[in-house]
């Protein structure tokens, strides 16, 4: 327990010594100065990160010692970014200060879900009050006096000088109750004794409580304009209906109702249709509605192989860089290299997650991670691949990277949640529950 505690360590300074790093590159590339601030930055960053480790060692010491290691890269190669574009836009000086400080609140919310979820297996136990929720969450927007619209969206909730996307939070919700449900029905989601449209099915009483919740989620997201969401909760449904059941017809009938749905709802909504029309053709109007996409390409190109170098590109021609398009900002000072390796990192913290879930024996615990990684995975997938042009693109945040407190908060809470059944998933098979339990306690004890 001590050797994983002190290699996530040893990755944690590696990870802030990069940041540190990428920091005074970007000043250099600026002002070809080194700032002022460097050591307090870096002090800074290490007293964040030192502290969610010691809360690691001392309430899971035996998670994966890799997540928080590259979740702490991500998200301090973030920041830089935002310092950097900060310098360049705008009214955006405030921009670092609340990065900043969304940041120690994540990291306080991850200190808390490791504090007060001591055994994942208790949110077995609300999966209904999870599912209401998270539909509860997704509607809050839409109700007068709170709701509010930006760019298009009505995805924001503002309550006095606070205001935050309960989307993010509600895609964690729903994760745990499709996890808890599809744990105790995934048997008879595997018998198919219903034929629709040629793909056999199980009896639809079964799959109501799933489908009632995905289809509710979708129509909020219509009324709010949110696609990304949509999406999202969209693919993660499909995604864990495979994974419980290992049928076939669960991704084919996902793919006709993508298909269906992406045509009725580009012909019925004008939002939808301009995003497409933004997709496939935005060099057609490359002043006006295709500006974002038109810049980004610019941008990906200027940087070529190694990048312009940190502080030396021009990224905050585009709108929105530091949120839809930091991914452009970092192909662009950073090159293909450094696009890569951000591709990478994601790449190793859905993985992880994955390896948590194989490791696990419990079903609950198992299908659980499952969904927090696929949400990260697809989450990076949609808005890169937005950035890039190999899906529409649809506004959500790079998680860990872009600016935004909601964003933040909720995939620290996600990261919390995957190393807490990472913990658990350790537990010897030979001992029961509760006996189990106890020698974990035990055994945490001792290495704090």
């Amino acid at each position: 327990m001590r050797s994983r505690r002190n290699q996530e360590l040893v990755f944690l300074a590696f990870a802030g010594a990069v940041t540190a790093g990428a920091y005074a590159l970007a000043s250099l590339g600026r002002n070809a100065t080194i700032p002022a601030d460097l050591l307090p930055f870096f002090g800074f960053v290490m007293a964040l990160l030192l502290g969610a480790h010691l809360m690691l060692r001392r309430t899971a010491p035996q998670a994966d010692p890799t997540i928080l290691p590259v979740v702490a890269l991500l998200n301090g190669l973030g920041y830089v970014f935002i310092v950097r574009l900060a310098n360049d836009i705008d009214d955006a000086t405030a921009l670092p200060g609340q990065q900043a400080t969304w940041t120690a609140v994540g990291i306080a919310a991850f200190t808390a879900v490791l504090l007060f979820i001591p055994r994942v297996r208790l949110l077995d136990r609300y999966r209904y009050l999870a599912a209401i929720a998270g539909i509860g969450l997704l509607i809050l927007p839409l109700v007068p006096g709170i709701g509010r619209t930006f760019n298009g969206a009505r995805i924001w909730v503002r309550i006095g000088p606070i205001s935050f996307q309960p989307g993010e939070f509600a895609k964690i919700a729903l994760a745990i109750f499709l996890a808890s449900y599809l744990a105790e029905k995934r048997e008879i989601l595997q018998q198919a004794r219903w034929k629709l449209l040629g793909l056999n099915l199980p009896e639809p009483k079964h799959l109501a409580p799933v489908v009632a919740a995905w289809g509710i989620s979708l129509m909020v997201m219509v009324f709010e304009r949110d696609l990304g969401s949509s999406l999202l909760i969209f693919l993660l449904v499909i995604v864990m209906l495979w994974v419980a059941t290992s049928r076939i017809s669960y991704l084919l009938a996902g793919v006709a109702m993508f298909l269906a749905g992406g045509w009725a709802a580009s012909t019925q909504f004008a939002h939808v249709q301009d995003r497409i029309d933004i997709w496939l053709r935005p060099f057609d109007d490359p002043d006006g509605v295709g500006f974002q996409p038109v810049e980004a390409s610019f941008a990906l190109a200027n940087g070529g192989l190694i990048g312009t170098g940190p502080g030396r590109g021009e990224p905050f021609r585009i709108p929105e860089v530091e949120t839809d398009f930091i991914f452009a900002a970092i192909g662009e000072e950073l090159g293909l290299l450094g696009s890569v390796g951000i591709l990478v990192a994601f790449l190793i913290l859905v993985t992880s997650g994955f390896r948590i879930a194989i490791g696990t024996r419990d079903d609950f615990g198992k299908l659980l991670a499952t969904s927090l990684a696929a949400l990260l995975g697809i989450q990076a997938f949609i808005i890169i691949g937005g950035v890039i042009r190999i899906v529409p693109l649809t506004g959500i945040t790079l998680p860990f990277v872009s600016y935004g407190g909601s964003s933040l908060v909720s995939n620290y809470i996600i990261v919390a949640l995957l190393l807490r059944i990472s913990h658990d998933g350790a537990m010897r098979p030979d001992l029961g529950d509760d006996e189990a339990n106890d020698e974990f306690d035990a055994a945490a004890a001792v290495a704090s």
